[in-house]
């Protein structure tokens, strides 16, 4: 059976899941987000290419990178993952550019130690006090692995392109309207903004949509409000495409966290 649990403190959210049939959607995080593989194999795609993580393999993604994710085989699929805002991360390493993680998968024992027991204090709810002293703890055996400030940056005009695909989120994508900003023609855009994304237009959109009522319910505790702010038809259409991303619906999340 399908099982997800979110639990948040620190400003870090903790997942524990456990999953058999559940397939995430292609889909990217404004976070990093950080896991360790309990039991079975993840099995997923990231920026196209094909990753296993075993049992003990510590999975690395870097904000906006573009994953799916799945159990490999019948057997299943147990594992956390920590959701870290990137400036939280940054603090805490004291760096001042963005840092990206160089390995999508690494087998290191101190790191996987520090991830489960951030992990274990946040799903039990522990001081928040002992989440923040985890999670330096943690950052510093992060600065000891794979950080990297060396990765490409957008170019000005997909940048441009997402800053006006956020301004519309409680709207219909107008996609002819950012074309003709961008001077493009809309398959060109689609190719463009794939081609340096990993994902298209539409998928972005929504997938930010998605994030933005996450954000929205977090703070509020309001679904039906971010249901209306980001342009979501109903409720219906919110959760089927949450659960899409996060594996559970916007109630079910909301009901986790309080």
């Amino acid at each position: 059976m399908d099982k997800f649990i979110y639990k948040k403190s620190a400003g870090i959210t903790a997942l524990s899941a456990s999953i058999t049939d559940f397939t995430y959607k292609n889909h990217a995080h404004k976070e990093y987000a950080i896991g360790v593989t309990l039991r079975g194999i993840q099995h997923y795609n990231l920026d196209g290419n094909l990753q296993l993580s075993y049992q003990n393999g510590v999975m690395h993604f870097n904000p906006e990178q573009v994953h799916d994710g799945m159990a490999h085989d019948e057997a299943g699929l147990d594992y956390v993952m920590l959701y870290i805002e990137p400036q939280l991360l940054l603090e805490a390493t004291r760096k001042k550019d963005i840092v990206r993680f160089s390995t999508p998968i690494v087998y290191d024992y101190r790191l996987e130690q520090r991830i489960l027991s951030l992990s274990n204090a946040i799903l039990s709810e522990k001081d928040e006090a002992l989440c923040s002293e985890l999670f330096l703890s943690l950052t510093d055996s992060l600065i000891q692995t794979n950080l990297s400030t060396d990765y490409k940056k957008d170019n000005a005009l997909i940048r441009k392109a997402k800053d006006m695909l956020h301004a519309n989120l409680g709207n219909v994508l107008k996609l002819d309207e950012i074309c003709k900003e961008l001077d493009l023609s809309k398959f060109q855009f689609i190719r463009l903004y794939k081609a340096h994304t990993g994902i298209t237009p539409y998928q972005y959109f929504l997938n930010c949509k998605i994030e933005r009522a996450k954000q929205l319910i977090e703070k509020n505790g309001d679904i039906y409000s971010a249901v209306a702010e980001c342009g979501f038809v109903d409720l219906t259409h919110l959760n089927k495409h949450f659960k899409s991303v996060y594996g559970t619906t916007a109630f079910e999340y909301i009901s986790h966290l309080n």
